[in-house]
């Protein structure tokens, strides 16, 4: 309890404030969770770590085009005189010929002769990314994501074995009854469905539509969240732990 100093030099106890619950209720978040047949279920409560992150453009350009500049792959590669093979005879003598001087036919002025700053595989395009700017966008991500209305929660999917039909009608129930019509006709990165774990059997499921894809929640990353424009979590109590595990971690480094 805190304390206060009088002009009598007595010290009087100071009340404490108590902690408004009813407000901090009111700003908690929640979300539906649906099931396969696309009704609601239920309703999750979203960790504010996760979910009320502020949107930093800035931070989140600099780690997608870092993360992109990474994974890069060099292909490009030109030969120098050095490299290109042949050439090690001088063509003819310096003097008495009447042309020009050439020590070898492999000079970059010589057709078939070796290329004059061209590209080059040995160059590295690498940038380095902190752990916590990388999580600090992925957190800003997810957050933005939530208040566009681009993030659904799912309770499980669980297929017998792979089916395809079964997946489509799958993504049909929940576009119906979350209301987003989009997720079942867009096209193009439609959606990026986020496992709890990993399960063969839903991948494969979900592996012939070139509008989707599926990946572990703790493999997610800012470069394929922002590649597509929905974000499905299934089973998103466990998400929400292995996600938080993470985000605690990398803060406490």
């Amino acid at each position: 309890m805190a304390t206060i100093t009088t002009q009598n030099s007595k010290k009087v106890s100071a009340p404490r404030t108590k902690v408004n619950t009813a407000e901090k209720k009111e700003n908690a978040m929640y979300a539906p969770v649906y099931n396969m047949s696309g009704k609601k279920v239920s309703t999750i409560l979203l960790p504010e770590i996760l979910f009320s992150a502020p949107w930093k453009y800035d931070l989140v350009h600099q780690v997608v085009i870092a993360m992109q500049a990474n994974a890069r792959n060099i292909i490009a590669h030109t030969k120098s005189r050095g490299e290109v093979r042949g050439g090690g005879k001088k063509p003819w003598k310096q003097k008495g010929t009447g042309r020009a001087r050439h020590g070898s036919i492999r000079s970059p002025i010589w057709v078939g002769g070796g290329v004059t700053h061209g590209p080059n595989a040995e160059r590295s395009y690498t940038q380095k990314i902190n752990k916590k700017m990388r999580l600090a966008a992925f957190t800003a991500i997810l957050s933005r994501k939530f208040k566009n209305g681009e993030i659904l929660f799912v309770d499980s999917f669980s297929f017998d074995t792979p089916k395809t039909s079964k997946a489509k009608e799958i993504i049909q129930n929940i576009s119906k009854g979350a209301n987003i019509p989009e997720i079942s006709t867009r096209r193009t990165n439609t959606a990026i469905i986020a496992l709890s774990k990993k399960d063969i059997t839903v991948e494969k499921s979900f592996s012939n539509f070139s509008n989707m894809c599926t990946e572990e929640i703790r493999n997610l990353n800012p470069v394929t969240m922002l590649t597509y424009r929905y974000l499905i979590i299934e089973n998103p109590k466990l998400a929400f732990k292995t996600l938080t595990t993470r985000v605690i971690h990398t803060k406490n480094i």
